[in-house]
Protein backbone atom coordinates (compact mmCIF):
# COMPACT_ATOMS: atom_id res chain seq x y z
CA UNK A 1 0.00 0.00 0.00
CA UNK A 2 1.48 3.17 -1.07
CA UNK A 3 2.32 6.37 1.55
CA UNK A 4 -0.73 8.66 0.83
CA UNK A 5 0.55 12.14 0.53
CA UNK A 6 -0.86 15.17 2.32
CA UNK A 7 -1.43 18.47 2.71
CA UNK A 8 0.47 19.98 5.38
CA UNK A 9 -1.24 20.87 8.91
CA UNK A 10 -1.13 24.53 8.91
CA UNK A 11 -2.80 24.03 5.05
CA UNK A 12 -5.92 21.55 6.34
CA UNK A 13 -6.22 23.43 9.22
CA UNK A 14 -6.78 27.13 6.90
CA UNK A 15 -8.47 24.86 4.37
CA UNK A 16 -11.27 23.56 6.66
CA UNK A 17 -11.53 27.38 8.81
CA UNK A 18 -11.82 28.63 4.61
CA UNK A 19 -14.67 26.27 3.31
CA UNK A 20 -16.69 26.31 7.13
CA UNK A 21 -16.76 29.95 6.79
CA UNK A 22 -17.80 30.19 3.33
CA UNK A 23 -20.13 27.62 4.12
CA UNK A 24 -22.13 29.69 6.90
CA UNK A 25 -21.42 33.22 4.91
CA UNK A 26 -23.30 32.04 1.86
CA UNK A 27 -26.48 31.02 2.95
CA UNK A 28 -27.12 33.82 5.60
CA UNK A 29 -26.20 35.99 2.48
CA UNK A 30 -28.85 34.05 0.82
CA UNK A 31 -31.20 34.25 4.19
CA UNK A 32 -30.55 37.82 4.72
CA UNK A 33 -31.31 39.95 1.73
CA UNK A 34 -34.90 39.46 1.92
CA UNK A 35 -35.35 40.51 5.19
CA UNK A 36 -37.25 43.20 6.02
CA UNK A 37 -35.22 46.29 7.66
CA UNK A 38 -34.66 45.19 11.03
CA UNK A 39 -32.51 45.11 14.10
CA UNK A 40 -32.11 41.56 13.51
CA UNK A 41 -31.37 42.05 9.75
CA UNK A 42 -28.89 44.88 10.10
CA UNK A 43 -27.11 42.20 12.91
CA UNK A 44 -27.22 39.44 9.84
CA UNK A 45 -25.53 41.83 7.62
CA UNK A 46 -22.76 42.24 10.28
CA UNK A 47 -21.84 38.67 10.89
CA UNK A 48 -22.21 38.11 7.08
CA UNK A 49 -19.56 40.95 6.80
CA UNK A 50 -17.65 39.41 9.68
CA UNK A 51 -17.04 36.04 8.04
CA UNK A 52 -16.12 37.73 4.48
CA UNK A 53 -13.69 39.82 6.66
CA UNK A 54 -12.36 36.73 8.11
CA UNK A 55 -11.99 34.71 4.42
CA UNK A 56 -10.25 37.36 3.41
CA UNK A 57 -7.75 37.13 5.99
CA UNK A 58 -7.62 33.36 5.75
CA UNK A 59 -7.09 33.22 2.04
CA UNK A 60 -4.13 35.67 2.75
CA UNK A 61 -2.54 33.51 4.92
CA UNK A 62 -3.26 30.59 2.96
CA UNK A 63 -2.13 32.00 -0.07
CA UNK A 64 1.13 33.21 1.52
CA UNK A 65 1.78 29.50 3.10
CA UNK A 66 0.73 27.91 -0.47
CA UNK A 67 3.43 29.93 -2.35
CA UNK A 68 6.18 28.97 0.32
CA UNK A 69 5.09 25.72 0.97
CA UNK A 70 5.00 22.95 -2.18
CA UNK A 71 1.35 21.38 -2.24
CA UNK A 72 1.90 17.77 -2.70
CA UNK A 73 1.37 15.85 -5.87
CA UNK A 74 -1.07 14.80 -7.25
CA UNK A 75 -1.28 10.68 -7.03
CA UNK A 76 -0.11 9.00 -10.70
CA UNK A 77 -2.26 7.94 -13.40
CA UNK A 78 -4.39 11.41 -12.92
CA UNK A 79 -4.37 12.60 -16.33
CA UNK A 80 -3.22 15.65 -18.05
CA UNK A 81 -6.24 17.34 -18.71
CA UNK A 82 -7.62 16.52 -15.27
CA UNK A 83 -4.53 17.70 -13.98
CA UNK A 84 -5.09 21.13 -16.02
CA UNK A 85 -8.77 21.41 -14.73
CA UNK A 86 -7.51 20.97 -11.24
CA UNK A 87 -4.98 23.77 -11.16
CA UNK A 88 -7.56 26.03 -13.11
CA UNK A 89 -10.20 25.13 -10.87
CA UNK A 90 -8.19 25.82 -7.87
CA UNK A 91 -6.75 29.16 -8.81
CA UNK A 92 -10.30 30.57 -9.81
CA UNK A 93 -11.42 29.26 -6.19
CA UNK A 94 -8.43 31.44 -5.12
CA UNK A 95 -9.21 34.32 -7.39
CA UNK A 96 -12.77 34.10 -6.36
CA UNK A 97 -12.12 33.97 -2.54
CA UNK A 98 -9.72 37.08 -2.45
CA UNK A 99 -12.76 38.44 -4.95
CA UNK A 100 -15.65 38.14 -3.08
CA UNK A 101 -15.29 39.30 0.23
CA UNK A 102 -13.28 42.40 -2.22
CA UNK A 103 -16.65 43.04 -3.49
CA UNK A 104 -18.50 42.90 -0.61
CA UNK A 105 -16.51 45.63 0.84
CA UNK A 106 -16.21 47.87 -2.09
CA UNK A 107 -20.54 47.36 -2.26
CA UNK A 108 -20.51 48.04 1.43
CA UNK A 109 -18.47 51.48 1.03
CA UNK A 110 -20.73 52.20 -2.11
CA UNK A 111 -24.04 51.91 -0.44
CA UNK A 112 -22.50 54.03 2.42
CA UNK A 113 -22.34 51.12 5.04
CA UNK A 114 -18.70 51.00 7.14
CA UNK A 115 -17.58 47.42 7.18
CA UNK A 116 -16.80 46.70 11.36
CA UNK A 117 -14.50 43.33 12.12
CA UNK A 118 -16.10 41.87 14.73
CA UNK A 119 -18.12 45.05 15.90
CA UNK A 120 -14.49 46.50 16.66
CA UNK A 121 -12.43 47.10 14.13
CA UNK A 122 -13.58 50.04 11.68
CA UNK A 123 -12.21 48.88 7.71
CA UNK A 124 -11.93 51.92 5.76
CA UNK A 125 -14.25 52.49 2.88
CA UNK A 126 -12.19 51.45 -0.36
CA UNK A 127 -14.95 53.90 -2.36
CA UNK A 128 -16.76 56.98 -2.23
CA UNK A 129 -20.99 55.87 -1.36
CA UNK A 130 -22.68 56.17 -5.12
CA UNK A 131 -25.80 54.39 -4.79
CA UNK A 132 -26.00 53.52 -8.47
CA UNK A 133 -22.39 51.78 -8.17
CA UNK A 134 -23.31 50.03 -5.23
CA UNK A 135 -26.23 48.32 -7.01
CA UNK A 136 -24.02 46.95 -9.50
CA UNK A 137 -21.49 45.56 -6.98
CA UNK A 138 -24.10 44.11 -5.45
CA UNK A 139 -25.47 42.31 -8.50
CA UNK A 140 -21.03 41.43 -9.00
CA UNK A 141 -21.26 39.86 -5.74
CA UNK A 142 -23.90 37.90 -6.07
CA UNK A 143 -22.52 36.57 -9.80
CA UNK A 144 -19.03 35.84 -7.96
CA UNK A 145 -20.72 33.61 -5.37
CA UNK A 146 -23.22 31.60 -7.79
CA UNK A 147 -19.96 31.06 -9.49
CA UNK A 148 -17.94 29.86 -6.44
CA UNK A 149 -21.05 27.66 -5.64
CA UNK A 150 -20.23 25.71 -9.09
CA UNK A 151 -16.87 25.71 -8.78
CA UNK A 152 -17.14 24.45 -5.28
CA UNK A 153 -19.64 21.74 -6.38
CA UNK A 154 -17.16 20.69 -9.25
CA UNK A 155 -14.24 20.50 -6.36
CA UNK A 156 -16.20 18.52 -3.53
CA UNK A 157 -18.01 16.41 -6.92
CA UNK A 158 -14.04 15.74 -8.36
CA UNK A 159 -12.87 15.02 -4.87
CA UNK A 160 -15.52 12.27 -4.41
CA UNK A 161 -15.08 10.72 -8.47
CA UNK A 162 -11.26 10.01 -7.36
CA UNK A 163 -11.76 8.81 -3.92
CA UNK A 164 -15.22 6.68 -4.41
CA UNK A 165 -15.09 5.95 -7.92
CA UNK A 166 -11.20 5.86 -8.95
CA UNK A 167 -10.24 4.49 -5.69
CA UNK A 168 -7.42 7.21 -4.99
CA UNK A 169 -6.39 8.55 -2.11
CA UNK A 170 -7.86 12.37 -2.18
CA UNK A 171 -9.81 12.84 0.75
CA UNK A 172 -7.07 11.62 2.64
CA UNK A 173 -4.64 14.57 1.37
CA UNK A 174 -6.93 16.91 2.92
CA UNK A 175 -7.76 15.37 5.82
CA UNK A 176 -7.64 15.41 9.99
CA UNK A 177 -6.61 11.77 10.18
CA UNK A 178 -2.98 10.44 9.16
CA UNK A 179 -4.46 7.30 8.10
Amino acid sequence: MSTVMRYSTPAIVLHWLVALLIFAGFPLGLYMVDLPLSPDKLKLYSYHKWIGVSVFLLVAIRLGWRLTHTPPALPDGIAAWQRCASAVTHGLLYGLMIAIPLSGWLMSSAKGFQTVWFGVLPLPDLIGKDKALGEVLADVHVALNYTMLALVILHVGAAFKHHFIERQPFLQRMSWSRK
